[in-house]
């Protein structure tokens, strides 16, 4: 295991929370001028990718990010299968590693998109068209629709634990903080978690709702979410806050760069214990 010095597979973990977190703000920072109506827009994350691009210097901080998205991967997927965390092999313990694994896939497909548009070879569809792709595939096999149905209620059942977390939760469970910062860093990850569970519930409901109808493109990822809540009574608030909330677990997500404890096994010892597992 890592002894006092950071290897390989602790950078990669820590680079990816660095990546994820500066997602989540670019998505929520467009997502809060699109509310308040100084531009920006309600997009998703591969939105925020393509925004990010035509900066200044926009290639090479996509370039920066899609490398720390793949480290995020490479963690989820190690802590995952080798229970970095100390998660316990428990109904609850297989059930998260279960879910960060699903997670790790979910990042590496974004790290793939974000290095096709370094590379130029950026598709034209967003998020949520390739999630309504994904459903009407799913949809066409032999029980589908119980299948998608269960992806959203999963969906919606991570935002009410997101929620949960925000409300009664210890969120800075893994960081080791220094107590001058703890409260603040603290208020954060609640409104982070919060806006986060939000969104989830809303996407995993678009999900159940498409396997209801019978319908693919009912499905919405966080683009879609965030354009229904912009849609609602007094929509323009809605969204504002959960921008708001989205931009504070996008900083929470740098603080985790910095501050949480990764007990991360070397790269050749998560390599032995993946090919075990495998065997």
């Amino acid at each position: 295991m890592a002894g006092t010095h950071s290897n390989t597979v602790e950078i990669l973990a820590r680079l990816g929370y660095g990546a994820r977190g500066v997602v989540y703000g670019l998505v929520g920072g467009l997502a809060l001028l699109a509310a308040i109506g100084s531009g920006g827009q309600t997009g998703g994350s591969r939105s925020a990718l393509q925004t990010l691009l035509s900066q200044p210097f926009g290639k090479i901080w996509l370039g920066v990010v899609a490398l720390g998205l793949f480290g995020f991967c490479t963690w989820r997927v190690v802590e995952a299968l080798t229970d970095a965390d100390r998660r316990g092999s428990d109904m609850k313990g297989w059930a998260i590693r279960g879910a960060h694994l699903v997670s790790g896939v979910i990042y590496a497909g974004l790290a793939i998109s974000a290095l096709s548009l370094v590379l130029g070879k950026g598709s034209s569809g967003g998020e949520d068209q390739a999630a309504q792709d994904w459903t009407a595939w799913l949809m066409s096999k032999p029980f589908g629709l119980w299948v998608v149905g269960l992806i959203g209620i999963a969906i919606a059942a991570t935002g009410l634990g997101f929620i949960w977390k925000a409300w009664k939760g210890d969120v800075a469970q893994r960081l080791s903080l220094p107590s001058d910062k703890h409260d603040w860093i603290v208020s954060l990850g609640r409104m982070g978690f919060a806006a986060r569970g939000i969104v989830f519930v809303m996407i995993g409901g678009f999900v159940i709702l498409a396997a209801l109808h019978h319908s693919s493109s009912e499905v919405q990822g966080l683009g879609g979410a965030l354009k229904a809540l912009q849609q609602q009574p007094y929509g323009w608030v809605l969204l504002a806050l959960t921008a708001i909330g989205l931009f504070a677990f996008g900083l929470f997500g740098l603080v985790q760069a910095r501050y949480r404890h990764i007990d991360a096994p070397d790269l050749d010892d998560a390599k032995a214990a993946v090919t075990q597992i495998a065997r």
